[in-house]
């Protein structure tokens, strides 16, 4: 209906126009009629020459046209000899009317371009505008619940319809809608997860037709389809026009560039919320540390003295004594997971080794390691440079109850130079120390530094 509406006034301005070019003729048509008693004829044929341009200006190429074509007639027929006929007997007055009619229509021509491209700056002027006003709008949100509502809000009035936006989660559900608490069918759910799937149009007036209402449009960030935005019209006839479709993909550019935004702030806050955490627990594990240390230093010392002694029970003074020292190793390893949060990702040889988020790249590629792997991997990058002994790399990926087991060790390590080296049989980056342990290369320990 609105379509049809739009089509009747479209051309009743279209009439309107090409009647108008024709009174502008029949104006200059009287004005000659009235000078030429006085004048003669031969200024007459310029007189048309203003209302062929203000028919271009005024109303378009079509227009213009019929005023110059009319112009020709009736300079013919008012005022060329035999008059009032459209015969012409002088080779002069043929030139005129001819001339007449060319300069009439380059004119039109140009009146007309120039025109058009007004129009056009016109709405690029409006569209950048148009643009540039929901981007300020989404300027001043600060979580995606609030862009979603500025988002739907506006492109509800720009377009004159109904609007939601769909999120793209396990099931699509709306996040905002203008008229607000809209619902939709099982269809528009069907036509907004396609639109989230393929990351394409799909609904109302579109190729890939879906028993729908509702057109959904994504909202894309790249290649990733952040969101749906759906539109729809009370009366049933399609909300967008093709033609609409540059501006409302550069507005819902500006809603996914904004929702990016809220995410990546939303994510720096939870990243700055855990860094607070660990470095509270990290303080606390070093507090507890040297708090307990003091007492457990006192314990051993008491038990050595038994010992010396020979007084007391031997088996309860070397049970205190052994569980002493597991508790002495314990607040090592404690201290040492605390300040791990700490450690930036280390770089050598190709390899990057980020304790933090847990991951291992070679080239760019992660690698995937056992968890016994990138234990012992994290041990040697928490003291890079520095030897560790065989025992402490047990102690440290399978506990204490396996530091004699030095062939687990081995296989570890083995494994580790099977995916890290570039020649696993000539080691640069995990190196051995003959009958003591081993080291990360130094060059990660430069790079951290």
């Amino acid at each position: 209906m609105a379509d049809l509406i739009a089509s009747e006034r479209t051309a009743a301005a279209q009439l309107r126009g090409y009647a108008e070019a024709l009174l502008l003729v029949a104006a200059s048509t009287i004005v000659g009629l009235l000078l030429v008693p006085q004048w003669g004829n031969s200024a007459v044929d310029l007189l048309y020459l203003p209302a062929v341009l203000a028919a271009a200006v005024l109303a378009g190429l079509g227009p213009a046209l019929l005023a110059a074509l009319a112009s020709a007639l009736a300079y013919n027929f008012f005022f060329t000899a035999p008059h009032m006929t459209l015969r012409v007997d002088n080779p002069n007055d043929i030139v005129t009317v001819v001339v007449l009619f060319a300069v009439a229509v380059v004119t039109s021509q140009l009146a007309s371009s120039i025109r058009k491209q007004a129009r056009i700056a016109h709405a690029h002027a409006s569209r950048n505008a148009t643009i540039a006003g929901l981007a300020r709008k989404l300027l001043t949100c600060t979580t995606e619940q609030e862009i979603a509502e500025v988002g739907a809000r506006e492109l509800a009035q720009i377009f004159d319809s109904n609007a939601l936006l769909v999120d793209n989660g396990r099931e699509p559900r709306v996040l905002a809608s203008a008229p607000t608490q809209m619902r939709m069918t099982p269809g528009d759910v069907a036509a907004a997860a396609l639109t989230l799937s393929i990351g394409e149009r799909t609904g109302r007036g579109l190729d890939r037709a879906v028993p729908t209402e509702w057109q959904f449009h994504p909202v894309r960030s790249g290649n990733a389809t952040l969101a749906a935005m759906g539109v729809a019209r009370d009366d049933g006839a399609p909300p967008v026009r093709e033609d609409q479709f540059p501006l409302l993909d550069n507005l819902l550019d500006q809603v996914a560039l904004a929702l990016v935004r809220a995410r990546l702030e939303g994510e720096a806050r939870e990243f700055t919320r855990i860094r607070e955490r660990d470095r509270i627990r990290s303080v606390l594990l070093s507090s507890i540390g040297e708090d307990l240390r003091p007492s457990l230093a006192a314990i051993s010392k008491a038990t050595a003295e038994l010992r010396r002694r020979g007084s007391g029970d031997k088996d309860m003074v070397s049970a205190i004594g052994s569980e002493a020292s597991k508790l002495d190793r314990y607040l090592s390893n404690l201290a040492d997971l605390g300040h791990q949060e700490d450690q930036k990702p280390l770089s050598a040889a190709g390899v990057t080794i980020d304790l933090l988020r847990r991951s291992v790249l070679r080239d760019g590629e992660e690698v995937h390691l056992t968890p016994k792997e990138f234990a012992v991997l994290a041990e040697l990058a928490k003291h890079p440079g520095q030897v560790l002994s065989h025992a402490h790399l047990l102690r440290a990926a399978w506990g204490p109850a396996q530091e004699k087991q030095s062939d687990y060790l081995r296989v570890a390590v083995r494994a580790l130079r099977q995916k890290l080296e570039r020649d696993p049989a000539h080691p640069s980056i995990i190196i051995n120390e003959p009958a003591v342990g081993y080291r990360l290369r130094a060059g990660y320990e430069a790079e951290q530094q």
